[in-house]
């Protein structure tokens, strides 16, 4: 398989079978996922919406080993998830950069974890901080950048590792309009090239369809899968993509499925099931519209 570039594609298969995720006891007891099942293949590009507080972000921690499901199991390329991993990098709202360190040591950190040999490190911080643009800033420290240098410092400590998979919990909501725009594109520029299966979660419906493969739309807490289709919209997108017709009319579906959600009452189980069937029959309908 390969990526839309035509490059090798790298593995990063995610399978999730029912996960139920629940925090607390007895009648204090939240849940937050409930019998999801999900499936990523390498290379894949998941965009994942959804009303606030539906799970979005335990979703991220349970496919990064952070949090371990009460039932069902997580797996990544074909072996179970139990703890944390290289494999798997996590780009958070928030940069979490050590403000003590240089731009290159943060950079650096993850790979002097893993004793990896220094001029090897050297070559491959290099060659990362030139991807994501900084190659002249390796020796500031992180106050001394704005918030989408910042950004982009976290992004460079991920991909330096290499995962297969990069899971990101909407790192671009802090950040300005032109700039959040630049780091899409940034993005999509090293997920073409590297082929990893990204699973990127936001609250906004344009940039879950601009850099998406595919949508997934989760139901309100306790989250489960509403909806998942495809984005048959042309790769390399532009700011033209935005504004496309066909576009829109991705955008209009997923703000329906989200205000159903949002504005619904609660449902039992056998409607909800029912109403998730109806919705991906219409998303296949206007999935292939779109496409023709």
């Amino acid at each position: 398989m390969a990526t839309e570039s035509g490059h090798a594609m790298s593995p990063g298969a995610i399978a999730l079978e029912n996960v139920t995720l629940a925090f607390g006891e007895g009648r204090n007891a939240v849940t937050a996922l409930q019998s999801l099942s999900l499936t990523l293949r390498p290379g894949d590009f998941l965009s994942v919406l959804g009303p606030s507080g539906c799970g979005k972000s335990s979703l991220i921690n349970t496919i990064a080993g952070f949090q371990r499901p009460q039932a069902g199991e997580v797996r990544v390329d074909g072996e179970q998830v139990v703890r944390p991993g290289p494999d798997r990098g996590v780009v958070f709202q928030q940069p979490t950069l050590f403000p003590w360190k240089l731009v290159w040591q943060n950079v650096d950190f993850g790979l002097k974890f893993r004793n990896v040999r220094r001029a090897q490190r050297d070559q491959m911080v290099d060659e990362i901080l030139r991807k994501v643009g900084l190659s002249e800033f390796g020796r500031h420290y992180p106050a001394q950048l704005s918030g989408g240098m910042q950004q982009r410092v976290g992004l460079a400590r991920v991909l330096v590792n290499k995962p297969r998979v990069m899971l990101m919990d909407e790192p671009f909501s802090s950040l300005d309009a032109q700039t959040r725009l630049m780091m899409q594109e940034l993005l999509l520029e090293v997920w073409t090239e590297y082929g990893m299966t990204v699973l990127f979660v936001t609250h906004d419906i344009d940039e879950a369809i601009y850099l998406g493969s595919q949508v997934a739309v989760l139901t309100r807490r306790p989250g489960r899968l509403k909806a998942l289709f495809d984005v048959p919209l042309p790769r390399p997108r532009t700011i033209d993509t935005l504004v496309s017709k066909d576009f829109m009319k991705l955008k209009r579906t997923c703000m329906d499925l989200l205000r159903e959600e949002m504005l619904g009452a609660p449902a039992a189980t056998e409607r909800r099931g029912r109403d998730s069937n109806l919705a991906r029959d219409r998303l296949l309908v206007e999935s292939a519209d779109v496409a023709a």
